[in-house]
């Protein structure tokens, strides 16, 4: 494992992972949240994010753009857009709202066009998959051709099945056994 990603796990370790009695976004309760909002609004750990995300998605070829639901992907994309310059990738990013605007040029998907465009949709941690489907349903309506949903931690909680059954590749940073957690 590398520098970024093991500095990045003891960031998340450190200050995103609550112990306690908590209801997830499914329902179910749980002995730990995690609230990446903790670190990805952190100047000092936003930049390992950037760069554990962009090294994650690498791979993939010909991504455009990258985004994804309102609130806890808008940190995450604007860190791979930042380090995704640094290292020499050129990734656009988007936010898609919740719903349409109701003014303005009411749209829901902003930032660049992304017609006939490759698309990644990211989210800070996942549990049901909702939010990364929410979004891809309004990247769809844009003509956006979504080739994967990437998460920086991945709670073990089904979102992965349910991503890849709707038919898009799923790609996840960390999980829970990197942060000491069960699974």
């Amino acid at each position: 494992m590398n520098t970024t990603k093991q500095q990045l796990i003891a960031h998340i370790s450190e200050t995103a992972v609550f112990h306690g009695d908590f209801t997830l976004t499914s329902g179910k309760k749980a002995s730990y949240y995690i609230d990446l909002r903790k670190v990805s609004l952190d100047y000092r750990v936003a930049p390992l994010i950037g760069q554990v995300m962009v090294d994650l998605i690498s791979e993939i070829p010909d991504v455009y753009a990258v985004g994804g639901l309102t609130m806890g992907a808008d940190p995450i994309a604007a860190a791979v857009l930042h380090q995704g310059v640094a290292l020499g990738k050129g990734y656009h990013a988007f936010v898609v709202r919740k719903e349409p605007k109701d003014h303005g040029r009411g749209r829901q998907v902003e930032g660049p066009e992304l017609e006939g465009k490759r698309v990644v949709v990211l989210e800070d941690t996942s549990t049901t998959g909702g939010s990364p489907l929410a979004a891809i349903e309004a990247l769809k309506k844009v003509g956006a051709e979504v080739v994967g949903v990437a998460v920086v931690v991945d709670r073990n909680t089904g979102a992965k099945e349910i991503i890849e059954a709707a038919g898009y590749p799923y790609y996840y940073a960390i999980g829970l056994s990197d942060l000491g957690l069960p699974q």
